[in-house]
């Protein structure tokens, strides 16, 4: 399996998870544009696509969706709520009929050789998902937008190869910034997004001697930034209650411009 991060960051999101045979995306939330560039850099284009998953309709998750599903007339995977969601936001504009497929949580599907496994996540949308996708004996995750973590999300996110976890915003960044009080209060939520510090005590939690590498995503533009997320969940991997060190490990901060380089697992 081969995963990339195309692009991460709370002003858009695509990843790509696939095989030799099978080429998907997680979410959509960037221009086609700087998507086929995304693919381009890993030897794919739009037409080796076999299909979109979508964790949510946020639109830094889907605003270049409707695009790019009338563009290749792509199967699209995503829980009732957010298709609802999608569909009444009227932001996708006409789609191919039948393009939706829809999915539900803790309920495995299968396109071509990937199985791929949504799991509930605690956000302030309609019916949100994470994503657990597997390969043979290779699986990555994705956990992004999640305002805490319990057990049943680490159940989800046990023994991956390749790990892409949100890290949106160091704490006192947010609390001293000029965000109104009420999205202060809504990030900081049980159904907003994961601190520097939640996501390293989360990764804590799920570290294992044969995990390849750890992306940390959805950074926020305002209250965070690479060298600071990195530096925090570095230092809550190292202090934590784990028998590993950061370095024992390939972490690195997925992009919000660009496409990281690539994993195969």
């Amino acid at each position: 399996m081969r995963f990339c991060s195309i692009a991460s960051g709370s002003s858009g999101n695509c990843i790509y998870i696939g095989s030799e045979q099978t080429h998907m995306l997680v979410d959509i939330g960037i221009s086609g544009k700087k998507m086929e560039a995304g693919l381009n850099s890993i030897d794919l284009t739009g037409r080796d696509l076999d299909g979109i998953l979508i964790t949510h309709e946020h639109s830094d998750h889907i605003k270049g969706l409707g695009v790019i599903a009338r563009r290749y007339g792509l199967p699209v995977y995503a829980t009732e709520g957010t298709i609802d969601a999608m569909l009444e936001s009227g932001s996708l504009g006409k789609l191919p009929e039948g393009i939706f497929h829809e999915i539900r949580e803790d309920e495995a599907f299968h396109v071509k050789d990937l199985t791929i496994n949504p799991f509930g996540i605690p956000h302030d949308a309609a019916q949100p998902v994470g994503y657990r996708v597997e390969c043979g004996d290779s699986s990555v995750g994705i956990a992004t937008d999640l305002g805490k973590y319990d057990e049943y999300i680490v159940e989800n996110l046990q023994n991956l190869d390749a790990l892409l976890l949100e890290a949106n915003h160091d704490i006192r960044m947010l609390q001293v910034g000029r965000y109104p009080y009420y999205l202060k209060q809504r990030i900081l939520g049980d159904r907003g997004h994961l601190s520097n510090e939640n996501a390293g005590r989360l990764l804590c939690r799920l570290l294992h001697d044969n995990m390849k590498a750890i992306f940390l995503g959805h950074l926020s533009r305002e209250n965070n930034y690479e060298e600071l997320a990195y530096e925090t969940v570095c230092s809550e991997v190292t202090l934590g209650d784990n028998p590993y060190k950061s370095k024992d490990f390939r972490i690195q901060v997925a992009h919000r411009d660009f496409a990281s380089e690539a994993v195969t697992v």
